[in-house]
Formats: C-alpha cells, structure tokens, sequence
C-alpha cells in the first residue's frame, strides 16, 4: 500500500516500524465549540484509513489528543460567565457524540492534554536544557533559529517563514518565530504549578508530551488537516527531534485537504461552516461518510448539498440490498473475495476512496438488478456488504420494527390493490417520518429498514 507524505512530497510505501504493529496520532479536537462538517471529514477519513489498515492485518493503535487548555477555550468560558473545565466537558460530551452518530469508532484513546501536565512540564525542562528553550516575564518559549530544520516539513527555509496561525509576535520573544511552550498565568486563568512559576501549556507542546509518553519519540504515522502543517506540524518535529536528537519523529505524515464553502475554509470564525449536528437531522450517517469519502482525500473540495443526497441515494441503495440478503449466512468463496478484492484495490493506491466508491456502486446496480438468485450468491452479497462496513462504515443496517408495521403494510398492499393510491401514499408518507422506508413491487409492499 502507497500513501502520501508531506514530508517527502512523495507517495510512499507503507509499513510499519515494528512489523505489523503501527502507531498512528491524529490532532484532535480543540473543545471550544461543537465540531463543523470540515472536521468530520478529516476524522472520517483517519477513520476508514484505520479500518483499512486492521483489515489488512496491521495491528493499530490509534491516538488522538483533546485540546482542553487553549486561549479560546478561556474566552468562551469568559463570554458564557461559566468555568472553563465546563466549557471543555459540554464540547468534549459533543465532539464525542457526534462522533459516534458519524460512526468513527476505531480511535482506541483519547488524550486530554491537561492530564499529562507533567509530561509536557518534563519535555520543557529538557528543551530548555538543550539550550533549545527559554524563559522570559511572561513564559518559556522554544528557540526556533536553535533547530536548523525548522520548516522541512511545510517546505519553507526559517528566513522566508512569517508568523502563522497562533504564532503571537511580543517584545519578550527574542525573535518573532519563536512560539511559546508555558504561559505564564494571567489574572482569572486557570494554572498549574511549574519549575517557572504558575501558568498553562503552549499548544504545540501538549501533542509531543502526549505522544512520547504513550508511543515514544519515534512513531509511524501522524494525520490531520493541511491547516495544521505550518506552525503546528512543523513546531511539534521540533520540539520532538531537537529534545530526543532522533530522526525522524514519523514516518508518514498525512494530511486531509480543506472543506470550503464557496472556495473559502469552513471555520468556526468566519462563521460558514455546516453543521453535521444538523446534517444528521436530514441524512443518515452512512450518507454523510459516503459524501465526504468521494472527495479525494488530499485536496480542498466545496461544499454541496447535492453531493449530501447522492450520499443518502446511494446509502439508501446499500440498506435495501442488506435487508434482502441479511437473512442469509454469509458465504466466503472465490467470488466475494474477488469481489472485495476488486473494490479494495483503489484504497492500496493512496487511500483512493472515490473509485471505491464508484466500485461499490457498479457492485450494488448489478446486484439489485437480480431479483432471483441462490441462497449462495446472497450468502456472497452479504459478505461482501459486512466487509464493506467493516472498513467504509456506510452500510445502514437499522433493526426491523416490530410485527405491528406488519399490519399497517398488509392494509397499505389492500388499498394498493382496491386501487386507493392516496391512502397508500399517505401510509408511505407517515411510515418515512418515522424512519421505516418500504419497498414496492408487484406482489406487494416490503419493508427495507
């Protein structure tokens, strides 16, 4: 399998440091706010990648770190007058809901930032020994002239980089690149006690504390969006490598392109972003992942509501085919194999979700298109839909309901027959806002989900 490294600009073949065991962080969450739709699209695909990754035989640990100390998580407890360890449990609680709903579930930790405080105070203390550190009135801040390959990975020499996002420029900086790893305490702000007096972490420094304390200095994968490669990325190779001396920090860094809405970032400031809180009142999950995996993973895409009900027609497509063959044992045998073989392929060649996809439509057109086939072939159609789920995470497969619909379809099928479409319509209408879809043919109405 090829996937592509920022880093090297180049697609690389992956593999693991230590066989087949792979470990792989992704920035997470700064729980200030509820997640946007840009945010579940870089999740989601982490998350398939994850999948994908276990399917093949790696054995993965996932990790990703919560941001729960951060200057906008202090201005929003300031603007809603509450404390801000309540402000980061009411977004936590979010994130990780909607997380749920959107079916990530293969991240096997979460990492709060302020429950390796010690951690983060150590590496600091190291650094700052290397001389890579220094303190000032207001905090400790690396050296970044200290560490000469600082800018390798977003491909910037020091003397052309300008100050980025969340890089503050004062007069206690020796020079204006430099970036802070303790902020000293302020009035009202929430502190921890340290060798340089009371104060916070920097952000950059909660991420290499947590992942040296759980991976070590070296590991194999590092993931989030392209926003985060300058200063972010770059300042965590250099803490990481200027305090352990080892290169590199990972081997495989990966990167999701941006979601715009009208070729502008969704954000939070600019207040453009969707919602997949509300997404989810509309669409299914499973349309939703099915949306955001027809993007090529790497590149900024726009936002459409239009590509959200191709979503919902096609994850619609998938549930009815489950509910046909779900009652059958699934069968592996040369065909499902290839079957699953043929749709996979796309995803060895740098995580090519949107030709899978396009394979698993031409999968489900030929296979809804056979009313009649064998108990085996249906046996293969399930197995090749449970494996599809297990790594895509699109198969909507809601339990039945209960004997009762039963009956409310057996005097929709009589009033179909008498020839009282309107009372059918409206029993399809009532049946839908509930959540329950039926399928029509000549021998009558069934239902799907």
């Amino acid at each position: 399998m090829k996937i592509y490294d920022t880093l090297s600009l180049t697609l690389k073949e992956l593999e693991g440091n230590n066989g087949k065991k792979l470990k792989m962080f992704v920035c997470g969450p700064t729980v200030y706010d509820k997640p946007h739709l840009g945010h579940a699209k870089t999740n989601i695909f982490f998350d398939v990648l994850a999948k994908f990754l276990r399917f093949k035989g790696f054995r993965v640990f996932y990790l990703m770190n919560v941001t729960d100390i951060d200057d906008k998580i202090i201005s929003r407890a300031n603007e809603e007058g509450r404390g801000w360890n309540d402000v980061v449990n009411t977004y936590s609680s979010s994130f990780f809901e909607i997380m749920k709903r959107l079916r990530v579930d293969s991240i096997n930790y979460y990492a709060f930032a302020t429950d390796y405080i010690n951690e983060i105070i150590d590496q600091i203390s190291r650094l700052q020994h290397k001389g890579l550190a220094y303190e000032t009135n207001d905090g400790v801040y690396f050296s970044v002239r200290g560490f000469s390959d600082y800018g390798k990975l977003s491909h910037q020499s020091i003397d052309s980089l300008i100050s980025g996002a969340r890089i503050s420029i004062n007069e206690n900086k020796k020079d204006p690149l430099d970036f802070a790893l303790w902020k000293k305490r302020k009035p009202g702000e929430p502190y921890w006690d340290s060798p340089w007096g009371q104060g916070r972490p920097g952000w950059h420094i909660e991420d290499t504390a947590i992942t040296e304390s759980i991976f070590g200095p070296q590991y194999d994968i590092h993931g989030g969006g392209a926003d985060l490669i300058f200063p972010h990325h770059e300042s965590e190779i250099a803490q990481m490598e200027g305090v352990s001396g080892k290169v590199p920090m990972v081997n495989y860094w990966i990167h999701t392109g941006h979601l715009n809405v009208e070729n502008v970032k969704m954000s939070k400031s600019l207040k453009n972003f969707v919602s997949p809180e509300d997404l989810l009142k509309r669409f299914w999950p499973e349309a939703i992942r099915i949306y955001l995996l027809s993007m090529q993973y790497r590149n900024p895409a726009n936002y459409s509501e239009k590509g959200l009900i191709d979503g919902q027609i096609i994850a619609e497509k998938i549930s009815l085919l489950k509910h046909r063959v779900k009652k059958y044992e699934p069968s592996v045998s040369d065909n499902s194999i290839q079957i699953i073989n043929n749709i996979i392929s796309p995803l060895e060649n740098d995580m090519n979700t949107q030709e899978a996809l396009v394979l698993i439509n031409d999968f489900l057109k030929e296979s809804l298109s056979i009313r009649d086939k064998s108990d085996k072939i249906n046996g293969e159609i399930n197995y090749v839909l449970n494996t599809i789920d297990e790594i895509f995470g699109i198969v909507h497969d809601a339990p039945l309901p209960d004997g009762a619909v039963d009956l409310i379809l057996s005097a929709r099928n009589e009033a179909r027959k008498k020839g009282d479409f309107g009372t059918a319509d409206e029993i399809r209408k009532k049946l839908g806002e509930l959540g329950i879809r039926i399928e029509d043919s000549t021998e009558g109405s069934f239902l799907w989900w």
